[in-house]
């Protein structure tokens, strides 16, 4: 008897198993590469499971409705079953907003449907309709003045709301003290995520940006206890603030990667201390996270504004992921008059290293009066006693002194560290006053974004043909500057004129698409000439497909086209 076996069930219908993973995977696919295409936002107003998870997280930006809408892999039923216990009581335990939101998953959180959904519309305000389009500005009239001062000022040692520097503040009798920002402009997100940074969006005379400020203010994380592990605990953590840790980079380098993608300019008020580099950070990967922020600046292409707030600081590592040197084609850093600081080490560190103590007591006796008097008068002893007694002196004059001598070369460091000599050795662009950081930020990016339109043609008249005449981000910028240099009365000093630059583009702007035409053509040409003059088998079929282009734009044309191409070609080639 011929038996048969069943080894394979294929099924009659087609997303049964294994073929809607497949579906699963591409739909992946796709929406990772939409977040660099277009711009990316989910709404969860519902339970989201398994691939659906991952797709939010893979779209980047998320809206989570705070009940009935966990972002969970596996249901907690699921879970329990496999355990053997009745552990979990809710998928909110999993992916509620209290992990979400807290994790950085959730960017917003909101209580119903119709506040998410106004949190999303809000939230595309800020957003070109399409990538690479213009940036949605706003008209400020009535809300807002472009060139007030900055009323919130902060104070030398007093921890305060970074959220008052962007937003302004009231004080206890209503008046309201502006901010950087078009008053009521800032929206905040991924605030319930690594809170020693504060990231979002506002808007400056209308124009939306990107900004990221550091918190100066002990914040906490907690870690909620697993009610898997019967050993585990909620822990909290506190962080200090004006200092960058594993979660707080990665917030970072994720913020600039999501305005790099909604092409919103940035600006970032910069008060870090560095990295914690303790153990537990370590292990947690702060250098990883570091170092993406580094990333995330290089594939920047809007502007960048780097600004040190008054009484702020920048020191080490933290100076070296925020230098304009890593994308000097977008980066300018700036700082406040008042008392910004910038350097490698603290005053006091730096003393410590630099200003030891024979340099203090070299410096005691080249400045102090009575211990050059002391040191002359031990070079003129010569009976030992007489010599030990001027040597107890100078030793009790430098005791006296050394406190005030300490002081002095803290300060003396503290001075190398100043708005002052920043701008001599060439790391900032210019020291600008808080009071008046609006104003000109505002004019500086208006500036920016004109010289960037103009930028962006002109690289893309290099890129015709094999693309051989590349022209970077640096050279195109330097080109328009030697235009600007040959109009009459321009001069070095005029480019650093925002207002005059931006005069100098609406008056000059046929003047310069001309340029940017004959630049067009002056590529066009040499790339032709290059493939014609190549030699051997690339001169014979460049030469060859460059007539079979010709002939068949030629054909598209009307008679009098062809007419008039006919004799233009006579006129050039003197046929």
């Amino acid at each position: 008897e011929e038996v048969f076996k069943i080894t394979d069930i294929i099924g009659s219908e087609p997303d049964l198993g294994v073929e809607n993973l497949k579906g699963s995977g591409l739909i992946a696919g796709e929406t990772s590469s939409a977040y660099d295409d277009i711009f990316t936002l989910t709404l969860v107003l519902g339970r989201t499971v398994g691939i659906g998870a991952y797709l939010v997280r893979l779209g980047q930006r998320t809206i989570q409705k705070t009940t009935s809408s966990p972002i969970i892999l596996t249901g907690y039923q699921a879970l329990n079953k496999l355990m053997g216990v009745d552990v979990y009581s809710t998928n909110d335990q999993l992916g509620g907003p209290a992990i979400m939101y807290n994790n950085g998953i959730s960017h917003i959180t909101n209580n119903d449907h119709l506040s998410a959904v106004t949190s999303a519309v809000h939230w595309l305000s800020y957003v070109p309709s399409m990538r690479g389009g213009l940036l949605p500005i706003t008209d400020v009239t009535g809300v807002d003045e472009i060139e007030r001062p900055i009323c919130f000022v902060p104070k030398a040692g007093v921890p305060y709301d970074p959220r008052f520097l962007l937003a302004g503040q009231e004080d206890d009798t209503g008046k309201w003290h502006g901010g950087f920002f078009d008053k009521g402009s800032f929206t905040e997100t991924l605030a319930g995520w690594a809170k020693t940074v504060v990231v979002g969006r506002a808007r400056l005379g209308g124009i939306p940006m990107g900004v990221i400020a550091t918190e100066n203010r002990t914040a906490e994380t907690i870690k909620p206890a697993d009610p898997a592990d019967l050993k585990a605990s909620e822990v909290v953590i506190q962080e200090a603030g004006g200092v960058w840790f594993p979660n707080s980079a990665s917030k970072t380098a994720q913020a600039i990667n999501d305005f790099r993608t909604e092409d919103l300019p940035l600006i970032i008020f910069a008060n870090w201390r560095g990295f914690s580099g303790g153990q537990r950070d370590m292990f947690d990967e702060v250098l990883k996270y570091g170092s993406l922020i580094v990333d995330a600046f290089v594939k920047f292409t809007q502007p960048i504004f780097v600004y040190i707030p008054p009484h702020a600081e920048i020191r080490g590592g933290a100076w070296v992921v925020l230098d304009a040197s890593i994308n000097e084609s977008v980066m300018e850093m700036y700082a406040s008059v008042e008392n910004a600081k910038g350097g490698v080490l603290e005053a006091n560190g730096a003393a410590s290293v630099k200003y030891r103590l024979k340099d203090i007591l070299a410096t005691m006796h080249r400045l102090d009066d009575k211990l050059k008097s002391l040191d002359a008068e031990l070079q003129e002893r010569v009976c030992e006693t007489e010599r030990q007694e001027v040597m107890d002196a100078i030793k009790e004059r430098e005791q006296a002194l050394l406190p005030v001598y300490e002081q002095i070369s803290v300060q003396f460091c503290e001075l190398h560290d100043t708005p002052g000599r920043m701008k001599a050795v060439g790391v900032i662009e210019r020291a600008v006053e808080w009071k008046h950081a609006r104003a000109y930020f505002y004019w500086r990016l208006r500036r920016k974004l004109a010289e960037f339109d103009v930028r962006k043609q002109i690289i893309e008249t290099a890129q015709v043909g094999r693309g051989h005449a590349v022209i970077t981000p640096v050279a195109a910028s330097k080109m328009i500057k030697s235009w600007f240099l040959e109009t009459n009365g321009a001069t070095e000093a005029l480019w650093g004129d925002d207002k005059a630059v931006l005069s100098w583009m609406a008056q000059k702007q046929e003047d310069l698409e001309s340029n940017i035409v004959q630049l067009t053509k002056a590529n066009v040409t040499q790339e032709v000439f290059e493939v014609m003059t190549a030699g051997g088998n690339t001169a014979k079929i460049g030469t060859a497909g460059i007539v079979e282009g010709i002939s068949q734009a030629v054909s598209t044309m009307s008679a009098e086209e062809q007419a008039n191409f006919k004799e233009f070609l006579k006129a050039t080639l003197q046929l």
